[in-house]
């Protein structure tokens, strides 16, 4: 995963699901993790053209994207579809861009519990889910995993 990351730059963090892409983006130094934003998923090309934007806007050029694994190690029911995103990914953004997959397993968990801490009322958690905040949280936890790890080698 460490091998030919570009460094001094900034990356995005993806949590792809089957109706939104939360995203995360690190500093350039690739310390510290922020939540960008929630996009709604329509078809493949349009999510790229958004992802596009976000790409030039940021200066981005490193992806880490949510890998589904079970508690037990094992793939997820949607392993093969972040899979195929990625490898579609890579084609559509060309010069063989580094994307890495990082095992997800609870960072929506992890989401939820920062959005508790933020929030006490029921309806006020209901909204920070439909405003896409626990999907960018769970990309934020993705990708500052990833930047941890790779800060050790």
């Amino acid at each position: 995963m460490v091998e030919r990351r570009p460094l001094n730059v900034a990356m995005l963090g993806l949590d792809v699901g089957k109706k939104t892409i939360g995203l995360a983006l690190s500093d350039p130094g690739q310390t510290l993790a922020t939540p960008l934003q929630t996009i709604r998923r329509t078809r493949f090309a349009k999510d790229m053209e958004f992802l596009n934007v976000v790409i030039t806007e940021y200066d981005v050029d490193g992806f880490v994207l949510g890998y589904p694994v079970n508690m037990d190690g094992s793939e997820g029911p949607c392993a093969q579809s972040i899979r195929d995103f990625a490898i579609e990914m890579e084609r559509t953004l060309g010069n063989d861009p580094w994307i890495a997959l990082w095992d997800e397993r609870l960072s929506t968990v992890s989401a939820d519990n920062i959005v508790d801490k933020m929030v006490q009322k029921r309806k006020t958690k209901v909204n920070a889910k439909a405003s896409g905040l626990i999907d960018k949280l769970a990309a934020q936890v993705i990708l500052q995993g990833a930047l941890d790890f790779m800060k050790k080698y």
